[in-house]
């Protein structure tokens, strides 16, 4: 058997620079995510990922000796320069093999393992709310929706010392690793991510981009990244990885004052109104019932909340359509302008269809 990747990273909807980075090295794999504002998040998890990359070249430590040494060298930089000062980073790491994984886990960026239909979390987020879960204050679907869900309770760089999680998982042919920073996961729902994984079997890199394409969709009200990684029949030596470098350059971008209004309102509560007249500007074009229809709304459900509606049911045959070359990406959503555009993209899929079976 043989290890394959993919990575995607985007710096979201809302912010204007990326604070995630990322390593894909063999057999490294690992996804940090900054935190401190400004620039700091960004040195935080490149300077924590980049003291893992050079550790392993040189092969002297265990994986999880080689994250303390990284929460040592973050926390020296923090105190050294002012404009650093209380940064940090989540980190999730393995070192991969094809029978099986080792891993090392800080923070709230997670590990999944997606095998034969299921997805199971290998990491426990270190945040306030799990504590609240753990301890049967709050249920899980609470937590997913509490105010302080954000707040880390341990993380690298922030204290001299840190604990850090490790386990060993073992692996079978066609199993599914994804390590994510927590912009795919307090936008997409796991039952969401599940079924982009099972919808791109073999494609590592086209399930990593579908996965970060859905956190944008649903808000992107953070950075999101994503490795995906695949257990594969074949020699060990001919695996494939997505080329990456070892930390993410920032990717910044300014958003209209809408999107503002969106973060607002997920963040702060404090713009609904505004929020709920974006959404119902939105139109799309997906599946309903097995069938094509016409969506308002956003193509997403963040935190368990539908953010779209059908608005016309249209009877087309949805897996016909998805047959079509033009139209591969249907279950995911179609995204248009306008309710006219969504019925111009349905009446040429009707078209395309029919052109399909008049031809011999």
């Amino acid at each position: 058997m043989r290890i394959t990747a993919g990575v995607a990273t985007d710096v979201g909807q809302v912010r204007q620079g990326n604070e995630d980075a990322f390593v894909v090295e063999p057999p490294l794999y690992a996804v940090a995510d900054g935190m401190g504002g400004a620039r700091a998040g960004e040195v935080a998890s490149q300077l924590a990922l980049s003291t893992i990359t050079e550790m392993q070249k040189a092969g002297t430590a265990s994986l999880e000796d080689e994250v303390r040494e990284a929460n040592r060298i973050v926390f020296a930089r923090a105190g050294e320069d002012e404009r650093y000062a209380g940064m940090g980073t989540t980190l999730t790491a393995v070192l991969a093999s094809p029978e099986a994984i080792h891993l090392a886990h800080v923070g709230d960026s997670r590990a999944y393992l997606s095998r034969a239909g299921t997805l199971r979390q290998l990491t426990r987020d270190h945040t306030l709310v799990d504590r609240m879960v753990q301890a049967g204050e709050i249920t899980r679907d609470e937590a997913e929706v509490h105010p302080h869900r954000n707040v880390l309770l341990r993380a690298l760089g922030t204290e001299p010392k840190v604990d850090v999680d490790a386990d060993d998982i073992g692996l079978l042919e066609g199993d599914r690793i994804v390590l994510c920073s927590d912009g795919l996961t307090t936008m997409v729902a796991e039952d969401q991510i599940l079924a982009i994984l099972d919808a791109t079997v073999g494609k590592p890199q086209d399930a990593a981009d579908r996965l970060v394409r859905a956190a944008n969709r649903a808000g992107g009200i953070d950075n999101i990244t994503v490795i995906v990684l695949d257990v594969d029949a074949g020699d060990p030596d001919e695996g494939t990885v997505a080329e990456a470098p070892v930390a993410v350059r920032p990717n910044r971008r300014w958003w209209p004052w809408i999107v503002g209004a969106i973060a607002g309102v997920l963040l702060l509560g404090a713009a609904f109104t505004v929020f709920r007249s974006y959404v119902d500007k939105q139109w799309y074009v997906g599946v309903s019932n097995g069938h094509v229809a016409i969506y308002q709304g956003i193509p997403a459900s963040p935190f368990g909340f539908d953010l779209s509606h059908v608005d016309l049911d249209t009877e087309l045959d949805a897996a016909a359509v998805e047959q079509l070359a033009t139209f591969p990406d249907l279950r995911d959503g179609i995204n248009v302008d306008s309710r006219d555009a969504a019925l111009a993209t349905v009446e040429q899929m009707r078209q395309d269809l029919q052109q399909q079976d008049a031809t011999p």
